[in-house]
């Protein structure tokens, strides 16, 4: 492993002249199963990111590609492309089209290539009347306009998405069970990193500081004993109990880039402490102590089980890994050297994290970093 932000040799395989096959079968693709929208929006952004691997363009192109195929206009974005070259009869995702307006806005501000770059920009304000009532579909587009914003700020599109987010993204709830949902479900941390963008982008100080809160809180709900412990694919709920199975890559990747963008908008070294460990979740600082992915190919495994893993390594499990690696990598670019001993130390940690038993930093990511 090198330093620099790379892609995975994975991510080639599974990508073809269509588009990045959602499913694989241990390391194979199972072209057989197809193409979904949201998977090109996460590649688009992720290659638009890494533009010095020697794949990124080629990666970025096809994805770009596959959005535009998709797109069917107000805003909308067509699910699903078959083996056979066709539309299934899925019903459009908000979800789905949430990713893939981050996806365009992350190219239409990162990427190097011109062309790609213009396009994406061009993609991303046809799409951006997009509106959803579900708060993680709203925070996905919110992030793509955040990250537009960063080179373009007076970009109209993108302040409406964000000045109407507020609608639709919830805030902490009173009482010990904090969330604002009855369920923690999916990418849980999505939801306070878009909070945070959106107090951070409009200057709202006491909107920043909700969202700390209730990032915070879930840092705290999902810790147990050194590590993180993520709510599973069936969720988790107030009486249930820490550790549940199957726990997905998805939720390791949300909470390491809602605490690295916490980390940004406080200079708090606790908040990237945390994102180091929310990463370090793949190699193993996990409930069962299990690398997640695979060292030889360097795909993400699907999921991480009582016994061991699920071995697919599919295409949101492998960009996780990819996205989670490189944001980890970036955290620890800006850590003092030499690191304390223990996380605990900081005395800015989050400080209801301060009490819990937290793990030794992973000198690697910083030998990674150096070589």
């Amino acid at each position: 492993m090198t330093g620099r932000p790379q892609l995975s040799r994975h991510l080639s395989r599974l990508t073809d002249a269509t588009g990045i096959v959602e499913h694989a079968d241990g390391d194979r693709p199972r072209v057989e199963l197809g193409y979904a929208t949201d998977d090109a929006g996460r590649l688009l952004a992720l290659a638009s990111c890494t533009p010095r691997d020697p794949d990124a363009r080629r990666l970025a192109a096809i994805a770009l590609a596959f959005l535009q195929r998709a797109y069917c206009g107000g805003g909308c974005f067509q699910l699903r492309l078959g083996a056979d070259g066709r539309w299934t009869d899925d019903v459009p995702s908000d979800d789905a089209t949430g990713r893939a307006i981050y996806g365009l806005g992350v190219a239409a501000s990162s990427a190097p290539w011109g062309t790609l770059r213009d396009q994406s920009l061009g993609l991303f304000l046809d799409a951006s009347q997009f509106r959803s009532t579900h708060p993680r579909a709203t925070a996905y587009a919110v992030l793509g306009a955040d990250a537009l914003l960063r080179s373009i700020p007076f970009q109209r599109e993108a302040w409406a998405l964000i000045a109407d987010a507020h609608e639709t993204l919830p805030s902490k709830a009173p009482g010990v069970w904090a969330w604002p949902e009855p369920r923690l479900t999916y990418a849980n941390a999505l939801l306070p990193e878009a909070l945070l963008a959106v107090g951070a982008r409009r200057g709202d100080a006491l909107g920043v500081a909700g969202a700390l809160e209730l990032l915070e809180w879930l840092v705290v709900e999902e810790w147990r004993q050194s590590a993180f412990s993520f709510a599973p694919v069936a969720g988790r709920g107030p009486q249930d109990r820490a550790p549940e199975f199957d726990q997905q890559p998805i939720d390791a990747l949300a909470m390491a880039d809602a605490c690295a963008r916490a980390f940004e908008v406080t200079g708090k070294l606790g908040w990237a402490d945390a994102c180091l460990c929310a990463a370090s979740w793949f190699r193993g600082r996990n409930d069962t102590g299990t690398t997640m992915f695979d060292l030889v190919t360097g795909g993400g495994y699907d999921g991480l089980t009582l016994s061991g893993v699920n071995a697919n390594q599919g295409a949101e499990s492998t960009m996780a890994f990819v996205a989670a690696t490189n944001v980890g990598r970036r955290a620890a670019r800006r850590l003092p050297a030499p690191l304390p001993a223990q996380v605990g130390e900081r005395c800015d940690l989050p400080p209801v994290l301060r009490n819990k038993r937290a793990p030794i930093i992973d000198q690697t990511w910083i030998v990674h970093e150096t070589r």
